[in-house]
């Protein structure tokens, strides 16, 4: 789970945002101005903020200036505008992406899981390689490995046990992982996930129970 601040004057964005990440399981904390989000991170530390750059009080831009003052928290920035120079100029303040509205609110939470993703990693690279009993899985290499015999996966499949692995005993529904792998705008169902987690236990073997399936939900990682 994340916590993560929405930063928008327009109400009904922050009731999308809110519902889509909370359904991702993450906490939303809200703000209808920049002077107000500059505040928040002041008194909290959060894990990632969405901020719309035409706010009152404070634009996105100038509130982003204040907050690198004092957090190298990771900024997607919200913006009716598409041209080259808003973006450049975003990120050139130190945002981490940039989404044009009108926005499909799950592409929006697929860069948000992409940022969480990057910013994990960096923080932690001891955990890029892990071993549970003889299963081995390196994930900057990409590379499984079971009792020292390297296994060969799809890219799919590496992908989707890395995932797994990456949120192990965590409950992920199917329509996440085929949101956060296949990608939000990919018109499959929930045969294709069932049958990739289907071949990736046949390539587990006998670790092939660390993926379990949650009935009526979809599949976790259990270690």
């Amino acid at each position: 789970m994340a916590k993560i601040l929405v930063a928008d004057d327009e109400q009904k964005i922050r009731e999308v945002i809110r519902e889509y990440s909370e359904f991702n399981g993450h906490e939303i904390t809200e703000a209808a101005d920049g002077m107000t989000a500059v505040g928040l991170c002041k008194l909290n530390d959060f894990d990632l903020i969405i901020m719309d750059i035409m706010m009152p009080r404070l634009d996105g831009y100038s509130a982003c200036k204040e907050i690198r003052k004092f957090k190298d928290t990771p900024i997607i920035m919200l913006s009716a505008r598409s041209e080259e120079y808003d973006k450049l100029f975003g990120f050139e303040l130190g945002i981490d992406d940039y989404v044009v509205k009108p926005f499909s609110p799950k592409e929006l939470m697929a860069r948000v899981n992409a940022v969480l993703s990057r910013r994990n990693a960096s923080e932690k690279p001891d955990r890029q390689v892990l071993t549970f009993d003889g299963l081995e899985i390196n994930i900057p290499a990409r590379t499984v490995t079971i009792d020292g015999e390297k296994v060969d996966l799809t890219p799919k499949e590496y992908e989707l046990l890395f995932y797994l692995v990456e949120n192990r005993n965590i409950a992920l529904s199917r329509d996440k992982l085929l949101s956060d792998i296949w990608g939000y705008d990919f018109f499959g169902d929930d045969r294709t996930i069932d049958t990739h987690i289907k071949n990736l236990r046949n390539s587990l073997g006998k670790y092939r129970d660390y993926i379990v399936t949650l009935r009526g939900v979809g599949y976790k990682f259990e270690a």
